[in-house]
């Protein structure tokens, strides 16, 4: 199987369930500036239980801060990935999120998108040598993200491949020795 073919999916998986998560949080925080008009005291969020690809080190803040980019490079929310509760409103009235609760496909999805990521960037990225050539140094070496395949969408559009002149010959390769025009 190619890579590129888990990629996608491990990806999308692992980018979902941080945005989920992330954005249930935000979802469930008070909305509109508090009683007396002074500034919102900092929000802060519980400690994260039932942690099984995130390190279990992480504070609840640093949990959200994952999520929020997951959902970014998902366009998803945080419901996507976690059940709500009916029988635990917020103060807004609505149901607050089951973290950890892993009873929804996405989320099961999401951390197996997050160990493919982190696999990709561990064994094959981290491998890459530098690039001395500073012009071309940002393309090499970059650690896959869910962004990298989802672009804001929950499911990667299918990429296609331009349609060009044909293939160009290897950088460094003699003018004289170009590959042939591809079939029209």
């Amino acid at each position: 199987m190619k890579i590129t073919s888990l990629t996608s999916p491990a990806a999308a998986l692992a980018f979902f369930a941080a945005a989920v998560f992330t954005l249930s949080a935000v979802a469930q925080a008070p909305q509109g500036p508090p009683p007396g008009g002074g500034p919102r005291p900092p929000r802060t969020y519980p400690a994260p239980t039932n942690l099984k690809v995130l390190p279990k080190t992480m504070t609840g803040q640093q949990v959200h801060e994952v999520m929020e980019k997951w959902a970014g490079s998902l366009g998803a929310h945080c419901d996507t990935c976690h059940t709500a509760d009916p029988t635990n409103l917020g103060p807004n009235g609505r149901p607050r999120l089951k973290f950890d609760d892993d009873s929804k496909q996405e989320k099961l999805t999401a951390r197996l998108m997050y160990k493919l990521t982190e696999d990709i960037n561990s064994n094959y990225i981290s491998m890459i040598p530098e690039d001395k050539d500073k012009e071309h140094a940002e393309h090499h070496g970059q650690p896959v993200t869910c962004g990298t395949c989802h672009r804001g969408h929950q499911h990667p559009e299918e990429f296609v491949i331009p349609h060009d002149d044909g293939p160009r010959p290897p950088q460094g390769m003699p003018a004289g020795m170009a590959m042939p025009p591809a079939p029209k």
